[in-house]
C-alpha cells in the first residue's frame, strides 16, 4: 500500500494531525496556521498545506514556505554512459562548482532540480560513469539539495515506521510488521471489548482504536498516575472514537478480582501515591470558594462551585477592574475547578472500566509492555470471556519462555504458541533484485493463545502428571538400591 493512497479523498484542514515524509524520514505534527516547524533541520510552515489533498508534495521555498510541486514530464533522452568506472578517480577535483557557487544558486531562487542538473553539466566524469553510478549519483545529489515533503495521514503502519526508525527504545523496539500480527492473532474488529496494557507511548492502543474505527470499547491498563498516549493522539481521530475508550490502574486490579473494589471510596483511598496532592487540591478549593468539601456529591460540587465562581466573578465585573490580587484569586479559582473537572472525568473513566472488567466478557487481550509479562497474564486473563485470544509481545525471549510454563501449570487456555517476528526488505530494481544489505536483526517475540472455560472439580491433568512423575522415578531407584 503506497502512503499516498492513504489520503481517502479528505483535505487537509487546520488542526489536523499530520505526518511529514521526506525521503524515508518521518515526523507526526498537528496543523496551525503560522507555526513554525523544524523538520530536518529546515523550518517551515504548515500555511499552504490547509485545502490540500492528502499525499500532496510540496516544495520548500524561501521563507520556510511550501508550494504544491508540479509533476514534470521529461523526454527520455539517450544518455552518455561509460563501459565500467575504472579509470575515474575519486581526487575532489571534477566537480567545477564549489560550495559557494551553490549557496549562491540558492540565493537566487533556484530550486533543487536545477541545481542538480548545474552539478551534473560541471562534473568532469559524469558522463565516463556507468548507467548504474550516473542514476545513483542522480539520486544522491537529489536527496541532498531537493526540499520536498509528502503530506500523509497518519495510520498505524507509517507511525510505527516513524517511531521504529526514530524512537525504537519508546515503543519497546516493536515493529510495524510485528504490530499486524498482533492485531491479527487478536482478531481486533469492530463492536468488540478489548484490554489493552502496553507501554508504547500509545501507539498499540492507537492501533487498537484504528481497527475499531469507533464502534466497540477499549480499556487501557496503566502504571504510574496516568495513562501515556502520545502516539494515540498523533492518529487525529475524532472525538467519537474516544467515547469507548477508559482506563483502569493497574494497582487496583487485585481489589477488584478479589470483590474489595467500591467505585465511591476516595482518591485517597484507591490511590495513596497520589492522595496528598488530590487532598491539598481539595483543600484549596474549599479555602478560594468558602464551601464544604464533604457537603454534596462530587457532581453536585463541580455545579455548585461553577455557579459561585460565576456570581463572584459578575459581583467584582460590577465594581471596577480587577486588582491584581483579586485576578490571581480569580485565576487560581479556574485552575482549581479545571483540576477538580479532570479529576471527576477520571473518576468516571475509572468506574466505566470497572464496570466492563466486573463483567468478565472481554474478547481480547493483547500486552506490550516492558513489565514481566507473568503476573500481568495471571490476573488480566481473569476478565476475558472463554474462546476468546490473547497475545503478549516482548523484546526479549526469556520472560515469554516463564509466561508460557506458568500458564500451561495453570490451565484454562489452548493453542499457545511463541514466535519470533523476522521482516527483510528487498531492493527490486531491473537486474538489481536483491536483499538490502542493512535490514532489522530482530522484531521480538509474540505468545499468543486462547481462553477456554475449566471445570472447578477436576484438577489440571498437566501439573497432576508432573508432580507424580518424579515420585515414580525415585521409587524405582529405592527398589534397585535394595
Amino acid at each position: 500500500m503506497e502512503e499516498t493512497d492513504s489520503g481517502s479523498g479528505r483535505l487537509i484542514s487546520d488542526g489536523d494531525c499530520v505526518v511529514l515524509k521526506r525521503q524515508e524520514v518521518y515526523k507526526a505534527v498537528q496543523v496551525q496556521r503560522r507555526k513554525k516547524i523544524i523538520f530536518e533541520k529546515q523550518w517551515i510552515y504548515l500555511d499552504n498545506v490547509i485545502g490540500k489533498h492528502y499525499g500532496t508534495t510540496f516544495e520548500i521555498c524561501s521563507g520556510g514556505n511550501l508550494q504544491t510541486k508540479t509533476a514534470q514530464v521529461t523526454a527520455t533522452e539517450q544518455k552518455e554512459a561509460g563501459a565500467d568506472n575504472r579509470n575515474i578517480v575519486d581526487d575532489g577535483k571534477s566537480q567545477k562548482l564549489t560550495r559557494d557557487d551553490i549557496e549562491a544558486l540558492k540565493e537566487k531562487g533556484i530550486k533543487g532540480e536545477a541545481i542538480v542538473q548545474q552539478l551534473i553539466e560541471n562534473s568532469a566524469t559524469f558522463r565516463d560513469k556507468t548507467e548504474f553510478a550516473q542514476e545513483k549519483y542522480i539520486k544522491k545529489k537529489k536527496k541532498k539539495y531537493e526540499a520536498v515533503i509528502t503530506i500523509l495521514k497518519p495510520s498505524t503502519r507509517i507511525l510505527a515506521m516513524m517511531y521504529c526508525a526514530r524512537e525504537p527504545a519508546k515503543i519497546c523496539q516493536l515493529r510495524y510488521d510485528t504490530l499486524a500480527q498482533m492485531l491479527t492473532l487478536g482478531n481486533i474488529h469492530a463492536r468488540s471489548k478489548v484490554i489493552v496494557m502496553e507501554t508504547c507511548a500509545g501507539l498499540v492502543l492507537g492501533a487498537v482504536m484504528e481497527r475499531l474505527g469507533g464502534l466497540g470499547s477499549v480499556v487501557q491498563m496503566y502504571s504510574g498516575g496516568g495513562p501515556v498516549r502520545a502516539a494515540t493522539d498523533s492518529f487525529g481521530f475524532p472525538k467519537s472514537f474516544y467515547k469507548g475508550l477508559c482506563e483502569f490502574p493497574l494497582n487496583k486490579v487485585e481489589s477488584l478480582l478479589t470483590g474489595t473494589y467500591s467505585c465511591r471510596s476516595s482518591s485517597s483511598e484507591q490511590n495513596p501515591a497520589l492522595g496528598n496532592n488530590e487532598i491539598s487540591e481539595t483543600q484549596e478549593q474549599s479555602r478560594d470558594n468558602g464551601e464544604d468539601s464533604n457537603s454534596a456529591p462530587e457532581c453536585e460540587t463541580v455545579t455548585d462551585t461553577n455557579t459561585q465562581g460565576q456570581l463572584e466573578a459578575m459581583e467584582v465585573s460590577g465594581e471596577g477592574p480587577l486588582s491584581q490580587e483579586e485576578a490571581q484569586k480569580q485565576e487560581k479559582k479556574q485552575l482549581a475547578l479545571e483540576r477538580k473537572r479532570k479529576q471527576d472525568e477520571k473518576r468516571r473513566k475509572e468506574s466505566e472500566a470497572a464496570a466492563l472488567l466486573q463483567n468478565k466478557n472481554a474478547d481480547g487481550l493483547i500486552v506490550a509492555s516492558r513489565f514481566l509479562p507473568t503476573p500481568l497474564m495471571l490476573s488480566l486473563l481473569e476478565f476475558l470471556a472463554p474462546s476468546r485470544p490473547f497475545v503478549v509481545y516482548c523484546q526479549y525471549r526469556e520472560p515469554l519462555i516463564e509466561c508460557y510454563t506458568k500458564l500451561r501449570e495453570k490451565g484454562g487456555v489452548v493453542n499457545l504458541k511463541l514466535t519470533e517476528t523476522w521482516l527483510r526488505n528487498y531492493q527490486v530494481l531491473p537486474g538489481r533484485s536483491h536483499p538490502k544489505l542493512v535490514m532489522s536483526g530482530g522484531g521480538g517475540y509474540i505468545l499468543h493463545g486462547t481462553t477456554v472455560a475449566m471445570d472447578p472439580a477436576k484438577p489440571n491433568i498437566n501439573t497432576q502428571e508432573k508432580s507424580e512423575e518424579p515420585a515414580a522415578k525415585k521409587m524405582k531407584v529405592e527398589e534397585e538400591e535394595s
